[in-house]
Formats: structure tokens, sequence, C-alpha cells
């Protein structure tokens, strides 16, 4: 059996996604023939029980896919700022962190205080920030580049991880 990373169990899976949607598709097609009254039916290549079955093994090996990389997620970690981090946990942490950076970022990109119109008075009215934007600006970088290293390291341990999975069937 070849060398197999959890990298390439991420990429195979969603490919064996795609490809069950594609055999449904032809379970469809070949399902039905139109033909004139009386007419023998064309034959064909495969049919609804050969497309079925090849449905029933590329979801058994997207169910073990899963299985191993949940498995792999939790008994690998990262180093990160000197703490072993979970896989798992590391994928969650830096979703976390984009998240944050983004929010950051458009309170980063506020003006300090600004003229409000519409409201059909004489009065002018301006909307003041209550905090400062470019510390917001700064924090929004940092939160980002503390997710692209977070990222980063758990995409270098995905092909460092080995999973026991025989690809052969999609080569």
């Amino acid at each position: 059996m070849a060398r197999f990373t959890l990298a390439d169990g991420i990429r195979l899976r969603s490919l064996l996604t795609k490809q069950v949607q594609e055999l449904e598709q032809e379970m469809l097609r070949v399902a039905f023939t139109v033909a004139e009254k009386g007419q023998p039916l064309q034959e064909q290549k495969r049919g609804v029980e050969d497309v079925d079955f090849e449905i029933k093994q590329v979801r058994q090996d997207i169910m073990l896919l899963d299985r191993l990389i949940y498995e792999a997620n939790i008994a690998n970690a990262i180093d990160y700022q000197g703490e072993a981090i979970p896989l798992v946990e590391a994928i969650e942490y830096a979703m976390q962190l984009r998240a944050q950076a983004k929010i950051y970022k458009q309170l980063g990109a506020s003006s300090k205080e600004q003229p409000e119109f519409g409201y059909g008075d004489t009065v002018a009215y301006m909307r003041y920030a209550r905090f400062e934007p470019d510390e917001y600006r700064e924090k929004a970088l940092q939160y980002e580049r503390n997710a692209n290293k977070v990222s980063g390291l758990v995409n270098a341990q995905n092909y460092q991880v080995e999973l026991p999975f025989d690809a052969s069937r999609y080569e």
C-alpha cells in the first residue's frame, strides 16, 4: 500500500463526495429509456444495479475516511506557542481567529468620527467611535497572522500523518 497522508485523505474524501453526486445522476440517467412502443430497448453498458453497487462502495470508503480523519485529528497535534494542540482543536481555533480578525477588520476600517445623515432634522448628528480604529486594525492583522500560522502548522501536520487507507481503487 502506497503512502497515504491525512492531506490525501481530506482531498480524496472531497472527490468521493463529488463522485457520489455524479453517480446518483448517472443512476437516474440509466434508470429510464425512451423507445418507440413495441421496439426492443437499446443495450446499456451499465444498469441501475451496477451504479447502485458503485455508489455503495464509494459511500463505504467515505465513511471509512471520515473515521480515519476524525481519529487522526484527535490523535495528532501541532505545537503552537509551546503548547500541544490536537488538530481538531487547532482547526477550530484557526476558524475562531479568522472570525475575530474579520470583526476587528470592520472596526479597524471605521472612522473615529463621521457625520450621520438622513434624520430629517436641521441638527447635525455625528457618529463617534468608542474605540481606537487603528488599534483594531492592528489587532486584525495580528489575529490573521496567528490564524495563518495555526493553519500552516495544521497543513504541515496533515502531510506528516499517515492513514491506513487503500486508495488504489481511486488512482
